[in-house]
């Protein structure tokens, strides 16, 4: 028998279901979601707990035409099943399949590419003003997560919306989550407004009471309404939303399709930004996401009967060797406190956090306000830590210049996921660090060739008296080379092999792709220079005196940008003392990397053992 998600093919397909049939159609939903998701891997959690919410916005909208704006992305999953993308679900965040975040180039009915929290507001108020200069009449609408609003960008957009003459609506998806528990003053404020909910009833057994005083009743009722609603300040702490001059509906069930039809076409008469505040459960309809929905928020293939990952390495990666050394660490040393931004479980300060409960701090999704608040905490004579991926400490790029390094603070970066992080696409690559930290002075930088290299490096930052950053990629944390572990002097390169004629000098994560190389060089008795490059900045230059002088040809590898790299560093350096020695510059083009598998990629990229070693081999 054919089920209703059969029949959903195109856009708004969904609009000829009939209302006794939805419930059914969001189980099919979840099932097919869940079904995919195990096979593939992704955002699970939060896209099974956005189905009626996407199906009551497809059913009100009229795609393309209007627009719908999903903050960070993570959680369109069921959008993009209702917009003609079902069938190609099985490639879903796989090398040349769909992403796993809105994309444009995908689909019209995404506007705008989205992959980093709070930013829905600010975009889709750009589109309304564009609306409204053209006179069009399209809808537009921001769907973004309770826990976008600890992002300082969002309140930006609010502050802004506020002013707003024409309709714009926010959907705040409220699940009492972000990627692990929200934290913070307005999870607090969102979660009275959540146990508020019998507040009309009282407003309305108030306003009777009062009617029935003798003589004063009605007169005292009518001046609480024209104090601009005195009942409702009684009930709550702060009228947030609207004493920014937005309109305020909810909390309503994000369950309940009817419910929010009608609060949308409530929404949509108004000519000002209307907040409509949803209330959803992440997980919801998968026992095993609604237990653990921070495990299942970004989750590998899975079997999904008992909810177990299926390539769940045995190996330490680098995240869990960083975790176990700032614990040890911290354990000797009382001065050390570490920051996170509503990632404690992806950084790997979970278990910091366990240990050292009074110097563990998550800001929420606020990555520039964890940076400065760093930098107070070091001028008051501690060694913050702050662990941030790369990908979203772009996010904070003034802070560390004004706020950390302009001061020379010893703030201590500890960058997860730098280089090519794989499957999250484009928003997500670590690949642009090098190029936005290494030309910052007074701040050191930093990539370990293996788990041994980054527990010294760590150690070292520690003490280390002013701004320093580790960058290390995401996976399996490296064992090889352990043999090669010279003492971390700063801004010093580590000779691993010495050979002739060709010098590879490879930073962090490629030291070990160089290390392939150079050992099938050798079984072809070719002799070949590998040098761990260990500082981006300051980059010893001693090193490549060395190596300019007794080498004629130089191979940087790396995985980041070309432009501003360390490639690019070393170039700069060879033109600038004129030395006659050929440099090849193996590293990233100036583009952004796609989703797709790690190796995938590498291959794609030419940053794959067995591509350097054919471009190494023409050379002899």
């Amino acid at each position: 028998m054919p089920k209703l998600l059969d029949y959903i093919n195109r856009v708004n397909d969904i609009k000829k279901v009939k209302p006794q049939d939805y419930s059914k159609l969001a189980e099919e939903i979840r099932e097919f979601l869940i079904q995919n998701v195990s096979r593939t891997g992704g955002h699970l959690a939060s896209n099974l707990g956005v189905v009626e919410l996407t199906m009551a916005l497809h059913l009100f909208l009229n795609l393309p035409h209007d627009k719908l704006i999903w903050d960070v992305g993570h959680q369109a999953y069921t959008h993009k099943i209702l917009t003609g993308r079902k069938e190609f679900f099985h490639s879903l965040r796989k090398f040349n399949g769909i992403s796993g975040f809105p994309r444009y180039g995908e689909s019209v009915c995404d506007p705008f590419d989205t992959g980093h929290s709070s930013t829905a507001i600010s975009a889709a108020l750009g589109l309304v003003k564009a609306r409204d200069l053209r006179g069009t009449n399209e809808k537009i609408v921001a769907v973004l997560g309770d826990g976008a609003l600890t992002g300082g960008l969002a309140y930006e957009a609010l502050n802004n919306a506020g002013r707003l003459k024409s309709n714009m609506m926010i959907v705040l998806n409220d699940n009492n989550m972000s990627i692990s528990e929200n934290v913070g003053g307005m999870a607090n404020y969102l979660a009275k407004l959540r146990t508020n909910a019998k507040y009309t009833g009282f407003k309305e057994n108030m306003e009777n009471a009062l009617t029935q005083m003798p003589g004063i009743g009605k007169t005292l009722v009518d001046k609480l309404k024209r104090s601009k609603d005195a009942i409702k300040y009684f009930m709550l702490p702060s009228m947030f939303f609207e004493d920014m001059g937005l309109t305020y509906i909810g909390p309503i069930d994000g369950h309940n399709i009817s419910q929010m039809l009608t609060a949308f076409e409530a929404a949509t008469k108004a000519k000002k930004a209307v907040v409509i505040h949803v209330l959803t459960k992440k997980g919801k309809g998968y026992r095993w996401a609604e237990k653990f929905p921070s495990r299942f928020h970004g989750v590998g293939t899975f079997d999904v009967a008992s909810g177990h990952l299926k390539l769940e390495s045995s190996n330490a990666s680098y995240t869990k060797v960083f975790s176990e050394a700032l614990v040890r660490y911290a354990e000797a040393n009382d001065r050390i406190v570490a920051i996170t931004a509503a990632m404690p479980n992806g950084t790997g300060l979970s278990q910091f956090k366990n240990q050292f409960p009074d110097r563990f701090f998550d800001v929420g999704i606020a990555e520039e306000h964890a940076v400065t608040f760093a930098a107070g905490l070091a001028r008051g004579g501690y060694k913050p830590v702050v662990a941030i991926y790369s990908t979203f400490l772009q996010r904070a790029y003034d802070q560390i210049i004004h706020d950390v390094c302009i001061n020379n603070l010893p703030v201590v970066f500890a960058i997860d996921r730098a280089g090519i992080s794989g499957s999250d696409g484009k928003t997500h690559q670590g690949i642009f660090d090098l190029s936005f930290l290494s030309h910052i002075p007074n701040l050191t930088v930093m990539a370990p060739k293996n788990r041994y290299e980054l527990e010294d490096m760590l150690a070292y930052a520690i003490t280390y008296p002013g701004p320093i950053a580790i960058r290390y990629p995401k996976g399996d944390a490296y064992k090889g080379l352990r043999e090669f572990q010279a003492p971390i002097q700063h801004g010093k390169s580590e000779i691993i092999y010495e050979g002739e004629k060709i010098a590879l000098y490879a930073v962090g994560s490629m030291v070990k792709t160089a290390a392939e190389v150079a050992e099938q060089l050798r079984k072809k008795g070719k002799k070949v220079t590998l040098v761990n490059a260990r500082f981006i900045s300051p980059m010893d230059e001693e090193m490549l005196e060395q190596l300019t002088k007794q080498h004629s040809i130089i191979i940087t590898i790396e995985e980041n940008i070309r432009s501003g790299g360390f490639g690019q560093k070393v170039s700069d350096y060879i033109c600038d003392k004129q030395k006659q020695v050929r440099h090849i510059n193996i590293s990233l083009p100036n583009e952004y990397v796609e989703h797709g598998g790690v190796s995938e990629l590498h291959r794609m990229y030419g940053l794959d053992a067995y591509s350097i070693l054919k471009r190494v081999e023409e050379l002899y």
